[in-house]
């Protein structure tokens, strides 16, 4: 019975799925345009459903995919193929090749993750096949938020769910054919793994480079826990939108300031992307200024015993300084208000502690304070100034507060001319254009209006940087400051008040409280188990709640103690773990220190552009510590660090509506944002030079969108899907050639099928065509007959034009260079042996399941994976022909193809044959030809000639 089924289109799928009665599709194809539909459901016969996925299969298993894939991965799963040994030739050189510490969320891996672990996996593969030894692994930074969040609202241990989700992950790495060492696999939540986390901490603490301080923090009382300033979104938790607020907590700190100039110096060295380096110069933010003292005055102007001491970098502008600004946070704020102010202060100090630093600090937004109702005297210009609170200032930077120069300040001017407070100009511009701007002035120039008898200090017509010493030396003799280098970097906070993460080494004795480390014997101190994660409510850690693990003994006296109750953040585990995929099984050390000298430093490190500061900042801190203490020998962990692009979902195409329904064209307005916007589906749309717009009327031109892929947008694209579909090499191919690796990228799921036809295309070239039945013959087709000079020089061109981009990470013209390969190849009447096989090797990196079936079917029984990565012949790179520019007269007017030694008849003779040149040569009167071989061939005409042939 021909049975009505349902065929609903959902952009989130990938293709063809059965359920019960439907189909989800991608797209729409061309053949469902002749069903009936209505309200985006289509109506078919399953007849013919069922006919038109098997022609669709029969397109896309192009070659067995399906059945070559899981074989390999067996294979090199039984046969360890990718081990790397624990005992090395110490004599070959190394390839330490990393991925950035994947976190193990419960949603899997879509289509984006697998661009830098395919990068990686292809240059782990050709090292291999070069000769060196190589790491390759792949672990998971498994604490966090998430599954303690998760478990908070299912009541599911975290380390269920974490370890399930580890699992999946696995998996679909594993159906990727990615050449990772699993026999070195780590996790964070291993007690094996962090007891050593616990013992770096030890190590700082031992060192003065761990302490314990009450600081301002961003706490989130839904969630229970303090978070980093990036966890914090317009005043909320990024997870959750949970409500955040600023105020003191006694939290652990590590002292990463101490490294600060050590932490910049040494970027000068790294290979590592310049915009990456910079972020991190800017994060550290070393500044050389001075600290100066203003005197607090009383209501009769008198002044009073209580200072404010400001940094500046620009102590040359002080008589510039026209107020004060103190953060919320000022540790003497309560004394610097008046009783008027006092409520006003109070209530803007609320508002301030629900803002993160990176909120307040941004200089777009609109700039906010309040008066406090008292001033200071500037110590050089003895005026009396205000004093207001603001948040563009953090208590965390510098002094917490700032002397404000409206004149050559962007932000004090903005703030200035907001309240209307006194600007002052003290530096007289270079350039006379800028004197004239009624913004402020932050350059070079002259000091004016600066001098004051009383204070004795005078800078009037000294530069800026001969002013800058003046003030400084003056401030040191009066004692009114001091010169100082400052820095943005703050200590980081080490503590959460959360459960799943590494227990703090640590107690406390009873009574005195005194901080006592647990000894080294004693790791690792586990997490006890737990049934009810939820906050406590009064700041409190869930730990507490476990009173029989909190309550215990100090190891040396025996005297009560009470555990630390708070746990490391999630950075803690992924500060070291590359070290420890060194020597992942060593239980009497970090790293066995022969190993690390070996492997270190990682040679190439992958992962988002999103942690290109906090990360890998603390992870060099870290490394730096264990360098100085002798467990490293190296000053840096990571020699190279490249960041892949982000692949956006599929592109959105969206119409703006007018109130009475009609469409709006999306460059005849620049306000879209107030116009309600419809989707168009893809098949309604077509370019129009560099826009999109509707089929059916051109004119309205449409607003194209990519996101980045999230479930929340419902943009995501499963790679099991792809997998399933066409391989996990035509998936692998097609990340690499999107286009270039560090740049982002639009998902097309169309885009596959230009990839998987080039593997099919290769496919048959080397084995034949496929049986009438759609299966494949086995064998091949390559024969050992001697190649010609030609397939020579076309296979060695793309040997060296394979290998230099796959070094040089430009994958995507890789690929190029074998899709010409198999283009020139199809050409041939014979496929040799000598010029099959190379290609097969260069393939494999790319493609490794296709590579290893094709190797092995021409009679190779073991895996190609440690075979010679083939070498380009300089003696078959050599062009057999050049370019010949062709003069008219003494000028270029266009170029021809000629073989070298071509003699001058033939040259005009090519030249003559010409599209282009024959109009300026054909039938014309030629005075004489001026030939230089190989260089230039100058035809000499008659001027009227010549004329004729331009009209």
């Amino acid at each position: 019975m021909n049975t009505q089924i349902h065929i609903q289109f959902l952009p989130q799928s990938f293709s063809f799925q059965k359920q019960c009665t439907s189909f989800t599709v991608v797209k729409r194809p061309s053949w469902f345009n002749s069903c009936s539909s209505s309200g985006g459901i289509v109506r078919c016969s399953v007849n013919e459903i069922e006919e038109q996925k098997q022609k669709q299969q029969v397109v896309k298993r192009a070659y067995p995919f399906h059945e070559i894939e899981p074989k390999w991965q067996s294979y090199w799963q039984n046969n360890r193929t990718f081990r790397t040994p624990d005992e090395i030739d110490t004599s070959k050189p190394k390839f330490y090749v990393l991925d950035m510490f994947p976190y193990p969320s419960g949603a899997g891996l879509h289509v984006g993750h697998p661009l830098g672990y395919t990068a990686t996996d292809i240059l782990a593969r050709l090292k291999r096949m070069q000769g060196y030894n190589v790491l390759h692994p792949m672990g998971w930074d498994a604490f966090g938020l998430p599954a303690e969040q998760y478990a908070i609202e299912t009541g599911t241990h975290p380390k269920i769910t974490t370890l399930r989700n580890i699992n999946r992950f696995r998996t679909q790495l594993k159906s990727l054919g990615f050449s990772y060492d699993w026999n070195r696999e780590i996790s964070t939540i291993e007690p094996a793994y962090y007891k050593w986390t616990q013992w770096i901490f030890l190590q700082l603490l031992k060192r003065g480079l761990a302490y314990q301080a009450e600081v301002p923090v961003n706490w989130c009382p839904a969630l229970g826990t303090v978070l980093a300033n990036e966890e914090v979104v317009d005043g909320v938790s990024e997870r959750g939108d949970h409500p955040v607020i600023r105020k003191p907590m006694r939290q652990w700190m590590l002292k990463i300031t101490e490294y600060a100039d050590r932490l910049l110096d040494d970027l000068d060295d790294l290979d590592w992307p310049e915009s990456v380096k910079e972020m991190q110069r800017n994060w550290i933010g070393r500044s050389e200024g001075a600290e100066m003292d203003f005197r607090v005055l009383d209501s009769d102007g008198q002044e009073r015993d209580i200072k404010i001491t400001v940094y500046t970098t620009r102590p040359d502008t002080i008589f510039g300084a026209t107020y004060l600004v103190v953060a919320p946070e000022h540790p003497l704020l309560s004394s610097l208000v008046s009783t008027t102010q006092s409520q006003n202060v109070e209530e803007y100090k609320n508002l301030a502690s629900r803002k993160s630093d990176l909120e307040r600090t941004e200089l777009q937004k609109e700039k906010t304070g309040v008066f406090s109702g008292c001033y200071a005297r500037n110590p050089a210009s003895g005026e009396a100034i205000p004093i207001w609170v603001a948040d563009y200032v953090l208590g965390s930077y510098g002094t917490g507060a700032i002397m404000a120069v409206p004149a050559h300040d962007t932000r004090d001017h903005e703030f200035a001319l907001k309240f209307d407070i006194s600007i002052h100009s003290v530096v007289m511009p270079d350039d006379e254009s800028s004197s004239q701007s009624e913004k402020a002035y932050s350059g070079e120039g002259l000091i004016v209006n600066s001098s004051n008898l009383i204070s004795g200090l005078d800078i009037n017509g000294l530069s800026c940087q001969e002013a800058t010493s003046k003030v400084i030396e003056w401030a040191e003799k009066t004692g009114n400051g001091k010169k100082k280098v400052n820095y943005k970097l703050r200590d980081w906070l080490f503590a959460r008040q959360r459960y799943w993460g590494e227990p703090i080494p640590v107690v406390f004795l009873d009574g005195t409280g005194e901080t006592v480390p647990l000894h080294e014997a004693e790791l690792p101190l586990t997490l006890p188990e737990l049934d009810d994660f939820t906050p406590t409510g009064t700041g409190e850690p869930p730990l507490s709640k476990v009173v029989s693990w909190v309550q215990t003994t100090e190891h040396s006296s025996g005297k009560p103690a009470r555990r630390e109750t708070s746990t490391m953040p999630q950075w803690a585990g992924s500060c070291w773990y590359y070290l420890r995929f060194m020597d992942p099984k060593n239980s009497k050390e970090l790293v066995d220190r022969t190993k690390e000298r070996y492997w270190s430093p990682v040679d190439v490190y992958v992962g988002g552009a999103e942690h290109a500061v906090l990360h890998l900042l603390y992870a060099r801190f870290w490394h730096k510590v264990l360098y100085d203490i002798g467990v490293v020998s190296t000053k840096e962990p990571f020699k190279c660090v490249i960041n892949q692009g982000i692949i956006l979902g599929e592109v959105q195409y969206m119409v703006c509506k007018d109130v009475d329904g009609s469409y709006i064209s999306a460059d005849s307005t620049d306000t879209l944002g107030e116009y309600e916007q419809e989707s168009i589906p893809e098949e309604k749309v077509m370019k129009s030079g560099d826009f999109f717009v509707m089929k059916d009327n051109p004119n309205i031109r449409l607003i194209a969108r990519a996101h980045k892929m999230s479930k929340s947008r419902g943009n995501v694209v499963n790679p099991d899907d792809v997998v399933t579909e066409c391989g996990a090499d035509s998936l692998r191919l097609y990340e690499m050639f999107m286009g270039p690796f560090r740049d982002s990228k639009t998902w097309n799921t169309s885009g596959i099928e230009g990839v998987h036809r080039f593997l099919g295309r290769t496919w048959r070239l080397i084995v034949g065509s496929s049986l009438p039945d759609g299966t494949f013959k086995g064998g091949t087709v390559v024969n050992d007959d001697e190649p010609t000079l030609e397939q020579l020089c076309t296979l060695h061109k793309c040997i060296a034009k394979v290998t230099e981009e796959i070094e040089g990470t430009r994958f995507n013209t890789g690929i190029s260079a074998m899709m010409e390969f198999i283009n020139a190849a199809y050409k041939w009447e014979k496929h040799p042996r000598k010029i099959i096989e190379p290609f097969i090797l260069l393939l494999a990196p790319y493609a490794p399941h296709m590579s290893e079936e094709l190797w092995f079917r021409l009679g190779h029984s073991n895996s190609l994976a440690y075979e010679s990565f083939p070498k380009a012949n300089p003696d078959y790179l050599k062009d057999s022909t050049i370019v010949l520019p062709i003069q008219i007269n003494g000028k270029t007017r266009g170029t021809i193809q000629v073989e070298e030694g071509c003699s001058e008849e033939e040259a005009f003779k090519l030249a003559s044959l010409d599209e282009k040149l024959s109009k300026f040569l054909d039938g014309k009167s030629i005075k004489k030809r001026i030939y230089v071989p190989g260089r230039i061939l100058n035809v000499i005409m008659d001027r009227q000639n010549i004329k004729a042939s331009v009209r």
